[in-house]
């Protein structure tokens, strides 16, 4: 994401945490409270968490994590790597102290993998976990002249190749002004959705044949490559 788009997603977030419906969501969840950690990503070498496990259950514990992320600067990063930070993410699950009845991570972004795992490996490999991948594709330059690396059919590069587990889903952002109100509306579906039984060791969910290419972010990239020589 280049740095208008990052600050759009951390403030939407940091919005998001202070919304009453958003506290409604977790405050008439099956705990009551939810456990959230923040990491920023991007290529393979680059995973950093902005914000550690932190327990929300109320309007003051979400104000503190509100705070805690709207304090934290964001870095430019010129690599995407999706498969990476999903791993790093999932392996996270692992250290915290918390343990939930699901697990999900949120990944938003505004372009293919085209750095390490292939995507769908790294996918695959989390979902046998029992966890849950969803995703908030960022598509704001539809309609303008495309960069090198923009992919009109974020969308469904996201549905067919990113997403996965029980109960997956996107919410995609076409607009500025729309940022805000999907990472709400998507906090709120993930917050409020029923337990999904547990998928240890057992095979990912079959999913159709992607209607697009897993690998066109890593193709593009060695295409970019190329006219560099």
């Amino acid at each position: 994401m280049d740095s208008f788009e990052q600050q759009l997603q951390l403030q939407g977030y940091v919005d998001a945490f202070r919304d009453p419906e958003v506290l409604r969501a977790i405050e008439t969840g099956l705990h009551k409270k939810i456990a959230v950690v923040f990491v920023e990503w991007g290529g393979v070498e680059f995973q950093n968490i902005k914000v550690p496990w932190t327990l929300v259950d109320g309007k003051d514990s979400a104000n503190k994590f509100a705070e805690a992320l709207g304090r934290r600067r964001l870095t430019a990063l010129p690599l995407t790597s999706i498969s990476t930070a999903v791993i790093f993410s999932s392996a996270l699950f692992e250290k915290s102290e918390f343990k939930g009845t699901r697990r999900v991570i949120d990944v938003s972004g505004d372009g293919p993998n085209n750095q390490g795992l292939s995507v769908t490996n790294a996918r695959d490999a989390v979902v046998r976990q029992g966890i849950t991948i969803n995703g908030l594709p960022v598509m704001l330059r539809i309609g303008q002249a495309p960069g090198f690396f923009d992919l009109e059919k974020l969308d469904v590069y996201y549905e067919d190749c990113v997403i996965g587990g029980p109960g997956a889903f996107i919410v995609p952002v076409h607009e500025e002004k729309n940022f805000a109100s999907a990472i709400r509306r998507k906090l709120i579906r993930e917050i409020s959705g029923a337990p999904a039984r547990v998928m240890r060791a057992q095979a990912v969910p079959w999913k159709a044949p992607p209607r697009i290419d897993c690998l066109i972010g890593e193709k593009l990239w060695n295409e970019w490559l190329g006219y560099q020589d």
